[in-house]
């Protein structure tokens, strides 16, 4: 039985806002562990959002239930409804009306557009089981995006865990592309080159400028964003369009005053951001560009 694409569509949104749910939530208990690291080693941490976030470092299933960031109450389920419990609560806690704030329905509603992006346009079909697995793969490395992409723009920083974990997804995909390909030594040479490219670059920026232009998170994220690619040519797209959409975002923070010479910005959600448009839109994007050269 052939299913409609509609149905294809719908359940993968319902997915992606219940995986973005989940990447919300392990943005927060990341960022908890974080505090309680720093505070642990002798770092500076800002008290109110350590007594805000120190219930999640709990150890016990028990004691670490979703609960309000404000009052600390423990969520029950109906509050835990990906989009529609915040909708329905208007963007508020219902125990102490204090507002929840959008990060949770922006990260829910941006997997789950990525979601059914990636299933509307992906370069291929989805049909034999290795495409089925790339696919399902990719899907796990959006979530793993999704959270690296969150935590960098909160608070400048790629932990190595989610790197490491995006590294993992790559190096699954990389090995799917090897299994599929009818020259696997020029697929796998392919791969390393896309490393190269997303984090060798990075690394000698990073040489050359003494970590003051780019941190050393953003050259481990190259690793697996390169590995999730696997095509070098896509990588170089992806390392274009990062550059292209960091400076449309900070040009025009600094002509209007937003930011300045020293304002951070960190350049992980560029990288991803660039790789989604590379991995969906890049065979196209380069047919076209090869077109126009011809």
């Amino acid at each position: 039985m052939i299913l409609p694409d509609y149905f294809y569509i719908i359940s993968l949104g319902l997915l992606g806002l219940v995986m973005g749910s989940f990447a919300g939530a392990t943005v927060w208990r990341a960022r908890a562990r974080q505090l309680l690291f720093d505070k642990d080693t002798g770092g500076e941490v800002d008290d109110v959002e350590w007594k805000r976030l120190r219930p999640l470092t709990k150890a016990s299933t028990k004691a670490d239930r979703s609960r309000c960031l404000n009052c600390q109450k423990p969520l029950r389920w109906f509050n835990l409804i990906p989009l529609v419990s915040w909708l329905y609560q208007h963007g508020r806690c219902q125990a102490c009306q204090q507002p929840i704030g959008r990060f949770e329905p922006l990260i829910e509603v941006s997997v789950a557009a990525v979601f059914i992006a990636s299933y509307v346009f992906w370069p291929g079909e989805i049909a034999s089981s290795l495409a089925i697995a790339e696919f399902v793969v990719w899907l796990m490395a959006v979530v793993v995006m999704a959270i690296l992409f969150a935590y960098d723009a909160k608070w400048f920083l790629l932990q190595d865990r989610h790197n490491l974990a995006l590294a993992v997804v790559g190096t699954v995909t990389t090995g799917i592309a090897i299994t599929g390909s009818s020259n696997p030594s020029e697929t796998l040479l392919s791969a390393l080159g896309a490393v190269g490219v997303l984090s060798g670059i990075y690394l000698l920026l990073y040489l050359v400028s003494k970590g003051r232009w780019i941190g050393f998170g953003d050259i481990k994220l190259g690793v697996g964003l390169g590995l999730l690619l696997v095509d070098w040519k896509l990588a170089i797209l992806a390392f274009f369009m990062a550059n292209l959409i960091g400076c449309l975002y900070v040009i025009p923070g600094m002509l209007s005053g937003r930011l300045g010479r020293q304002s951070q910005v960190p350049f992980g959600p560029f990288l991803i951001l660039g790789t989604i448009i590379a991995k969906l839109f890049g065979a196209a994007i380069i047919a076209w560009y090869v077109s126009i050269l011809a």
